[in-house]
């Protein structure tokens, strides 16, 4: 896990290797069971998630009891209730395990100390979040001007980890269709 968060910093910014243990030294490992919660709806946010292992989603729930889902995060992605943490406001998502995770939690206390000791992580937290924001308006741009079959064919073709992962139900609540329509869609590889 370690060598993966170093590797993942590194995409964007070099460490030595004491740089890199002091800013580990700000993360707590946790292991997490299938469709354990690290966020419900109300509760305050106080930590952004790096996934070592496994895969989480975040979603939200309808007035309807219907979910849907914002983002899945698999090995080597970031994931929290951005609003709530960075405004203090009660959680309006919940983030739960797909399959059962291994994660590296970083508190936004202990991201902001980084941030302001050294540059270079505040750089790295910069690109992520501008990388972070492009993925968000692709998204976003997709669901407006796409329809299902071309959602699931982009989703595939950029995510073929996820239909490896993740049951059709959640990613059939991810692009916006019924279960029944992405099988329709779904075209296992022969």
């Amino acid at each position: 896990m370690k060598k993966l968060l170093r590797e993942h910093f590194e995409k964007i910014i070099a460490l030595t290797d004491s740089e890199f243990d002091y800013i580990y030294d700000h993360f707590v490992f946790k292991k997490i069971i299938k469709h354990q919660f690290l966020i419900q709806q109300g509760d305050r946010v106080h930590n952004e998630y790096f996934v070592v292992k496994g895969c989480l989603k975040s979603y939200m729930i309808d007035s309807d009891d219907k979910a849907h889902i914002l983002q899945f995060a698999l090995p080597d992605w970031w994931v929290s209730d951005y609003q709530a943490l960075n405004n203090g406001s009660p959680s309006t998502l919940y983030l739960d395990s797909v399959d059962g995770a291994e994660i590296l939690s970083i508190t936004m206390e202990n991201k902001d100390k980084l941030c302001a000791e050294m540059h270079k992580v505040e750089h790295f937290f910069r690109k992520k979040t501008n990388w972070g924001y492009v993925a968000l308006q692709q998204r976003i741009l997709s669901l407006l001007n796409s329809n299902a079959k071309d959602r699931y064919e982009q989703l595939l073709k950029q995510y073929p980890a996820l239909f490896k992962t993740v049951p059709k139900q959640l990613l059939a609540s991810y692009l916006g269709v019924t279960r029944e329509t992405l099988s329709r869609l779904y075209t296992p590889a022969k």
